[in-house]
């Protein structure tokens, strides 16, 4: 059947922020490791890839760090330097050339990342010194994945050099025409480690309670709001997710906790990684989590994990979202909305190309319309 039809919600206009959405259907950041070295510099090939899928609502970019010590794999992009955001005005402009609106995620691994990978060969900085079980990552394009070790915690005095960290990435990506921001804290990184009572072990006041835990996301949080204000600035949280280690011992809470705060900071949108292939706490999606979220969040809830079209109209009718992401399925399909339009087939990923290499598994997914030309 087809879904071209008025009444279809994923279709309908959607007001985010200061961004007049065409639809409901967004891409969500996805690293693919593809940008230039040495430097990290995006290039004309990413900015083919995002131009190719400006149809999206909204493109949130594939995770950038924000300075030097917040890399964490070979081959990702960086927000931090002249010729990071002259490569990023590329793909910003092949974006809105298209008519297409794009917010850039920022980004600080934390602990999970190598000393290969660190100014001057330095051990790579955590809430505590928890080495993550299990965690890898990779240094070359020969390196395989390796294991990450133990960090170092960070000293109370050096928490504020971390916001200042992500407020210039805010500001390189204001200078580099991206329409806003999303705080990554989410999926094991940084952020994320301080949120989570697993791997936050501090007994300052960045560590403990879950207000002490939130500091330094609310911290960052005001900081990109300083620079683009809270109309253009969203989050991005995992409350459940397992990947890299992680864990809370009471999801509930903390990010009860955290949506009241970031209610009051104003922030367009939350993100929120309910399932996810790369591991969830939680059966399923954690309803009860989202529940307090949303009861404390007055903002758009955007949700992501594992959705097909037909969940996503389910869940926007029944007002379990606003909004919803999509992953794997914008990897493969550079027109998804368009395909979603008419009910069309999607093209299958490969995921042996999700990271690193050249075009193919990134430019060379066909559009529908190509397809159908060639038939």
């Amino acid at each position: 059947m087809s879904n071209d039809n008025p009444q279809d919600v994923l279709f309908e206009t959607f007001k985010l922020g200061n961004l007049a959405l065409p639809n409901r259907v967004l891409m969500s950041p996805l690293t693919r490791s593809r940008s230039s070295q040495p430097g990290d510099v995006p290039n004309d090939m990413n900015a083919e890839y995002y131009q190719q899928r400006a149809s999206a609502g909204l493109i949130i970019s594939e995770a950038t760090q924000v300075s030097p010590q917040g890399k964490g794999y070979a081959f990702t992009p960086g927000i931090h330097s002249k010729e990071q955001i002259a490569g990023w005005k590329k793909v910003t402009d092949a974006v809105h050339h298209s008519g297409g609106r794009i917010h850039l995620q920022l980004w600080h691994v934390g602990r999970i990342s190598h000393t290969d990978l660190q100014p001057d060969g330095r051990k790579p900085v955590a809430p505590s010194a928890i080495a993550p079980e299990g965690a890898k990552t990779y240094v070359s394009a020969d390196s395989g994945m390796v294991d990450i070790a133990e960090p170092r915690a960070l000293e109370t005095d050096e928490i504020a050099g971390i916001v200042e960290q992500f407020r210039t990435g805010a500001e390189n990506a204001k200078a580099a025409g991206f329409d806003g921001v999303e705080v990554h804290a989410a999926n094991g990184y940084l952020l994320d480690q301080f949120l989570k009572s697993g791997s936050n072990h501090r007994t300052d006041e960045y560590g403990g309670s879950a207000e002490n835990r939130a500091k330094l996301t609310l911290m960052v949080t005001q900081a990109a709001i300083d620079v683009w204000g809270k109309e253009n600035v969203g989050i991005r949280v995992s409350p459940t997710g397992s990947f890299n280690a992680m864990y809370d011992e009471d999801p509930l809470e903390t990010y009860t906790v955290l949506a009241k705060h970031l209610n009051d900071l104003g922030v367009a949108y939350i993100e929120v990684v309910e399932d996810s292939f790369q591991g969830n706490h939680a059966n399923g999606r954690p309803e009860s989590v989202i529940d307090a979220i949303q009861a404390n969040f007055k903002g758009r809830y955007i949700a992501n994990g594992a959705y097909t079209a037909e969940e996503a109209r389910r869940r926007i009718s029944a007002g379990r979202c606003d909004l919803v992401t999509f992953g794997r399925p914008f990897i493969a399909n550079p027109d998804l909305p368009e395909r979603f339009r008419q009910d069309a087939p999607l093209n299958e990923w490969d995921d042996s190309t999700f990271y690193g290499g050249d075009a193919k598994g990134y430019t060379d997914y066909p559009a529908l319309a190509e397809q159908k030309a060639t038939a």
